[in-house]
């Protein structure tokens, strides 16, 4: 590749150039973000980090910098560099001005926009940050393992159906939290059946955002844990042509394109995500453990002139999302696992899912003067998919046979199937047929007004969505024959679980951001209006002409909040805030199922001056009830039957740090020394003592820790960067996790693996526009117990190394 793309002829333009450190804060000292710089001899340009921080790759010499932001007065002043000296620091004044429209809207559509001045625990991670991840995969789990107060649990090494939680909520297919693209729930059915087996592909993202807190209540329906949001590619302001290509181990590769372009008034953007791979685990006997994506995106976008005070725009975007995996919930027994973990047993050799998804929403965004704007948008998402998976063996469940392997010694060698030949359907397969759609229209009106020294944002916001989730599923029988499974017996359609489970709901939030000097509060309340309804038709009714059963429940919640954030002193913000927690029940629940409900604090201080940036946040949450639901990713019967977990109290400490000081060694060019940190301490535990039948939780005494949520999880990182390279080193250290409620020493068969990975990674440009970069995940090759459901013991992703070319037209 350094070759065709002339290495040498870069490497040579390079010669005698470093770095030049931009420093941008205000004349107190706080750093200003998003400001723009740009090197006016160098045709150079861009933005500063949340550091405050911008840098160019330059030859030594005299340059004319301009600085801008919004809200300040712009300075200009010439530089005359050496290439040796510290960061050009320029300090801009305030002044008022009213924000560009485009800004305005991302206010309203990135939940994270702004952080400094949120009363609440806030996380981005940005554009930059994606790329110099250098993931094979673009893995969400190893991403957010970088943010404190986010719980991950692996699966399929991959998190190609990722189990996210915040804030001691449960994890299993981020069920527990609001899901969203672009501000717009994003999860199959997030009423009715909000089990993401679909994730949006974050390699196609511009930026990643996490919002925990009193200020998540306006997004919703779930608003005990937190918002994830994921911003995708924007339409860019001018001709733009991006694309990643990578190649790694087991035939993995990828490639990620984009192409758009901007007048004054019209925009498009279109943007393509391919990636397959042959799997790291190995059937016995040969076969694909591998999976295929395709992804792709266009937006289209019309607007009236930007500079206007009264302005307006339309944006579409339209996108169809395609995967065949060869995955299973069949894992291992511990002692196979020992011997190779990457092992999968015959009987999964069938196991499969496709899926496909398709989105399409309207944006329109007016802004009809400096005091009123009104964002609506109008989406509609649609989603099958077909698992057919190994269901039971023998007629006993997998989850029982993977975890007392010595009283299920004949299941197990039919699972293995070595020299087996089994009775006639002693496999039963399942096909989880099921199809999806979510659609709504959702509208946020902006008001700006003050007074007397006083200032008021206040946001209106309405929502209506309905979402439905359709089970069509059947299951068939296989005989073990020379470790082949051979079809014996075709269920007909419908014949396993024939059912339809809908939702109807109107939301409405209001919150007013008032200000008075250096003090902010932010009093909220939302309300939502929730209609269930489940309709089972008989196993033998393939053509539903007559339901057998009806079932409808209903829920509706004021959900009230406070958050509060105080300018202690250049650069540190205290911030803090008490809101009501909500989840709703699903379709079916009944008289006796609880919607989940808490109540919510946090305290913490945020400190960004130059260089350097903290948070630590202290949390609690008590829970009035939990509800724990039976689905086949639990180990559970797949009936999606809802059981009460009564009183639950969660408390903990998020600790984040970043610094990236620039440094010079001897006589060399200027270094940077990017640096991260971030930890999350958590405890959870039962307030009252009950049975129940889901799987996790069994037999419960007041006291009992919650299972799958790690109490301490660190994640550290840092690198050194050059004109020319880089490279980073990160570790990630999880304590144990138990996977039943209990207490005192976690039993070892009721237990994960404490473990650190470490990754690395390296890049090197080729120019302005070209460069290489690589990667090694799990750098020891530590192979350790990830999970212990669906069924047996799953292992972490092992060592897989990469390689890719970057070009940035």
């Amino acid at each position: 590749m350094a070759t065709a793309f002339g290495a040498s002829e870069a490497i040579a333009q390079q010669d005698g150039e470093a770095r030049l450190v931009i420093s941008v804060a205000t004349e107190a000292g706080d750093p200003i973000t998003a400001a723009v710089v740009a090197i006016l001899e160098a045709s150079n340009s861009g933005t500063t980090d949340a550091a405050g921080l911008f840098d160019a790759v330059l030859q030594p010499g005299s340059y004319t910098v301009r600085v801008s932001a919004i809200g300040f007065t712009p300075e200009e002043r010439l530089i005359e560099w050496d290439g040796m000296q510290g960061p050009a620091p320029f300090s801009l004044a305030r002044v008022v001005v009213t924000l560009p429209a485009i800004e305005v809207r991302r206010e309203r559509t990135e939940i994270a926009y702004g952080a400094e001045d949120i009363p609440g625990s806030v996380a981005v991670i940005s554009s930059e940050d994606l790329s110099a991840a250098d993931l094979l995969v673009d893995d969400i789990h190893s991403l957010l393992r970088r943010i404190p107060g986010v719980t991950i649990q692996e699966e399929d090494g991959y998190g190609l159906r990722p189990n996210i939680g915040m804030r001691g909520t449960g994890s299993q297919r981020s069920s527990k939290i609001t899901l969203m693209e672009d501000g717009v729930l994003i999860a199959p059915a997030p009423y009715a059946a909000p089990a993401a087996y679909y994730f949006p592909v974050v390699g196609r993202m511009s930026s990643v955002e996490v919002r925990k807190g009193s200020s998540q209540i306006k997004y919703g329906p779930r608003t005990i844990g937190g918002a994830l949001n994921l911003v995708s590619t924007p339409i860019p302001d001018a001709f733009r042509f991006n694309a990643d290509v990578v190649g790694g181990e087991n035939t993995t590769r990828k490639l990620n394109t984009s192409i758009g372009w901007s007048t004054e008034n019209f925009g498009w953007l279109a943007e393509t995500y391919q990636i397959a791979s042959d799997g790291f685990k190995r059937l016995d006997d040969g076969g694909d453990t591998g999976f295929e994506v395709h992804d792709y995106v266009f937006k289209l976008r019309v607007n009236s002139d930007r500079t206007a005070i009264n302005y307006h725009e339309l944006e579409l975007k339209f996108g169809v999302f395609d995967e065949h995996s060869n995955e299973t919930y069949l894992g291992l027994t511990v002692d196979d696992f020992l011997l190779n973990p990457s092992r999968r047993y015959r009987g999964s050799q069938l196991d499969v899912i496709d899926a496909v998804q398709r989105q399409l929403s309207a944006r329109y965004f007016a802004r009809f003067s400096d005091r009123v704007d009104l964002t609506t948008t109008i989406y509609r998402n649609d989603f099958e998919r077909n698992w057919f998976k190994l269901q039971s063996v023998m007629g006993t469940g997998l989850s029982n046979v993977l975890l007392q392997p010595d009283v299920f010694s004949a299941e197990m060698e039919v699972l293995r199937g070595a020299g087996v030949d089994s009775d006639a359907g002693a496999l039963t397969v399942r096909a989880n047929n099921r199809e999806y759609f979510g659609r709504g229209a959702q509208s946020v009106l902006a008001l700006r007004m003050g007074r007397f020294g006083m200032s008021h944002e206040i946001e209106i916001g309405a929502r209506y969505h309905e979402d439905e989730e359709d089970r069509f599923q059947h299951e068939d029988s296989f005989q073990m024959s020379g470790g082949r499974m051979i079809l014996t017996s075709a269920g007909a359609p419908g014949s396993q679980s024939n059912r339809v489970s809908d939702a109807r709901a109107i939301a409405l939030f209001v919150q007013d951001k008032i200000t008075v000097g250096d003090l902010s509060f932010t009093p909220g309340v939302r309300f939502e209006s929730i209609r269930f309804k489940r309709t089972d038709y008989s196993r033998t009714d393939p053509l539903r002409t007559a339901p057998v059963e009806v079932r409808r429940n209903s829920v509706a919640a004021l959900i009230p909040g406070l958050g509060v954030n105080y300018r202690a002193a250049p650069g540190l913000r205290i911030f803090g805030g008490i809101h009501r927690g909500f989840g709703p029940p699903g379709p079916g629940a009944d008289d006796a199922t609880d919607p989940e409900q808490s109540l919510s604090y946090e305290l913490g201080a945020r400190y960004i001056r130059s260089f350097v940036s903290a948070e630590v946040v202290g949390f609690y949450s008590n829970y009035g009830n939990v509800l724990g639901e039976a689905t086949l990713s639990t180990g559970g019967s797949g009936s999606g039957a809802l059981f009460n977990g009564g009183e639950v109290d969660v408390f903990g400490l998020e600790v984040s740090a970043n610094s990236s000081p620039v440094v010079v060694i001897g006589n060399s060019f200027p270094l940077r020394l990017p640096m991260s940190a971030a930890l999350t301490l958590t405890s959870a535990e039962f307030k009252t003592d009950f049975a129940s039948d889901y799987e996790p939780w069994g037999s419960v005494q007041a006291g009992d820790k919650l299972p799958y949520l790690p109490p301490v999880q660190v994640h550290l990182s840092s690198g050194i960067e050059s004109s020319t390279w880089g490279f980073e080193l990160a570790a990630y250290y999880q304590s144990t996790v138990r996977t039943v409620a209990g207490r005192g020493e976690v039993p070892a068969n009721e237990a994960t693996d404490s473990y650190v990975i470490f990754d690395l990674s390296a890049e090197y440009s080729l120019g302005a526009q070209k460069q290489i970069f690589g990667a090694v995940r799990n750098l020891t090759d530590r192979h350790y117990i990830a999970a212990r459901r669906p069924a047996g013991v799953r292992p972490g992703l092992p060592r897989t190394l990469m390689l890719g070319l970057r070009l940035r037209y």
